[in-house]
């Protein structure tokens, strides 16, 4: 179930993520879908690597905040990335 719930996450993360740091990044909703899962699931794991992710096991607001991050942190390097 945990992979699952990091992959809804990255959805809703990566929708967020787009309207906190909005632009014309290319690709569209799709890829920000796409990088919203990326993220989620990387802070997912970076967060229970550092020991305050846990497994997921429902939606709690500490995971959902780990998702938006982690989708936030993703979407800056691909922008990054993307400018060079």
């Amino acid at each position: 179930m945990g992979i699952l719930a990091w992959i809804v996450f990255g959805l809703i993360a990566g929708i967020i993520a787009k309207l906190i740091m909005p632009g014309r990044d290319g690709g569209g909703f799709i890829l920000t879908c796409v990088l919203g899962i990326v993220g989620a699931v990387v802070g997912g794991w970076l967060a229970t690597l550092f020991g305050i992710g846990g497994d997921v096991t429902g939606f709690d607001l500490r995971s959902f905040l780990v998702a938006v991050v982690g989708a936030i942190v993703v979407l800056a390097i691909f922008r990054m990335v993307r400018r060079h």
